[in-house]
């Protein structure tokens, strides 16, 4: 694995933004100092602290909740940052309360109890929004409406100026910073998946989707390493059925040397059979994402170096 060398593994801590109705962070950043590897590790849905608040509000709360979680993702992330050396990031604000991988205007306005503000309409909003899983998730398959009570204007604007924009604004600044450092830098958003459905019966479903935004948010040569690591020890499917959503959008920048790619993990892989508590599975899909990020590494370095040599004269 490539590394910095002499550098202290001392890490920097930082806990921002703050979950409306609560005195608790909205996400915690982790950084070795000077970035030992060119890799920042996400969870986005991960989330569990739940205000009252927002609990009462929800018609089945747990069962809810179990769906809309990346359920205990936080931790593999944390044990493959521990590993490896990566940068951390991790929501602590329920996906229930905001969804950080929809854009800040992907409201359906109908549930907001004072409708859309000036200049925004609802008929602007994209699928998502429209099917129930936008900014601020409204319906689940096999339960219909999430809440028993409309959402106040006042509320969403907390939402996103207190979790939404201080997540975004502090992955904006460690993947730069990071960048800085190596010259590129790569983002592994960690998200968690229900199992995939046999497509026929001699059909052997993934257990990990990557997801590039289909070749717009990663070096291709990312993800064939991916595609090729996570094969190893597993079936594995490219941008079908997720191939990312805004976080990649946002925050990759190949111009730029900033690569982002999605990893979607079946939670059959590390959950008991309710998908409500981990086994012992964690250490193993951790220990596969780790070897992940050893391996992507080197190839981010490989970039970085790259970016640096001077253009030849034409």
């Amino acid at each position: 694995m490539t590394t910095r060398k002499g550098k202290s593994a001392d890490s920097q801590s930082h806990r921002g933004g703050s979950i409306p109705g609560t005195r608790k962070p909205a996400y915690t950043l982790s950084v070795p100092e000077d970035f030992p590897v060119p890799i920042v590790v996400a969870a986005p849905h991960a989330g569990r602290s739940y205000p009252d608040e927002l609990w009462k509000s929800m018609r089945r709360p747990q069962w809810s909740a179990l769906r809309l979680e990346d359920r205990f993702v936080d931790r593999i992330a944390a044990a493959v940052a521990a590993d490896t050396g990566a940068a951390l990031l991790v929501a602590q604000a329920p996906r229930a309360m905001i969804d950080l991988n929809r854009a800040s205007d992907d409201v359906d306005w109908t549930m907001v109890s004072e409708g859309a503000p000036t200049g925004a309409t609802s008929g602007k909003s994209n699928r998502r929004a429209r099917s129930g899983l936008g900014l601020v998730p409204r319906r689940l398959p096999g339960l219909g409406e999430i809440w028993n009570r409309p959402l106040a204007g006042a509320e969403l604007d907390a939402r996103i100026g207190q979790v939404h924009a201080p997540y975004h604004k502090a992955l904006d600044a460690v993947l730069q910073r990071c960048r800085d450092e190596w010259g590129a830098a790569l983002l592994l958003d960690l998200h968690s998946m229900p199992p995939l459905k046999r497509g026929h019966p001699q059909d052997i479903p993934a257990r990990y989707v990557v997801g590039d935004r289909f070749g717009a948010s990663a070096d291709d040569r990312l993800v064939a390493s991916t595609l090729r690591h996570l094969s190893e020890s597993s079936a594995v499917s490219h941008n079908r059925p997720y191939a990312g959503g805004y976080v990649l959008d946002r925050h990759s920048a190949r111009t730029k040397g900033i690569h982002a790619i999605q990893v979607e993990i079946c939670r059959a892989l590390y959950l008991d059979e309710d998908f409500a508590e981990p086994t012992q599975g964690v250490q193993h899909v951790a220990e596969v994402l780790s070897g992940l990020v050893r391996r992507l590494a080197q190839d981010v370095s490989q970039l970085g170096k790259a970016d640096d040599l001077p253009l030849a004269a034409e």
